[in-house]
């Protein structure tokens, strides 16, 4: 038997005001992006910014439907726009900004298991690595330098025969 360890590196901000001007000014285009949420259900609201190698920032938010599994996150919204409409560009980082009517969200909300997949897809496809950055209402900021690391053990093409 063998035993492994899985650890990855998390940057923990408590301001914004403390991060890169490139990661404040994505932070607060995921901010915009959450106004065009469409949460009547859950009541609440994501937000995410794309930030492309040559500058360009893409939004999403989070869409939902009275058939829940027909809804979709505000970060597979902004990746499939991106991937669409600018096929050939590098994603950089994504910024991920969450909020509830009903609580206050005083910690980051990381991508659920199908963004985080949907996110890996375009890491191992552009390979290079893509910056996470994940905030709430209040609280800590997160900056996570690989979807990779969120998703250890991840299922990748290399599973499909393609290697």
């Amino acid at each position: 038997m063998k035993k492994r360890s899985i650890a990855f590196e998390l940057l923990i901000f408590n301001d914004v005001r403390d991060m890169e001007q490139e990661d404040q000014m994505l932070l607060e285009q995921a901010d915009i992006a959450q106004k065009g949420s469409y949460s009547p259900y859950s009541n609440f609201r994501v937000g995410a910014a794309i930030l492309l190698k040559d500058g360009t920032v893409i939004q999403g938010s989070n869409q939902e439907n009275a058939s829940f599994p027909a809804g979709l996150c505000a970060e597979r919204v902004a990746l499939f726009y991106a991937g669409a409409n600018f096929p050939n560009q590098t994603i950089k980082t994504i910024a991920i900004s969450a909020a509830a009517a009903k609580v206050e969200v005083k910690k980051p909300a990381g991508p659920c298991g199908s963004c985080r997949q949907a996110i890996l897809e375009y890491e191992v496809k552009q390979n290079s690595p893509i910056t996470i950055l994940m905030k709430g209402q209040s609280g800590p900021i997160y900056k996570c330098g690989s979807i990779a690391d969120l998703l250890p053990l991840s299922f990748d093409h290399t599973f499909l025969g393609d290697s």
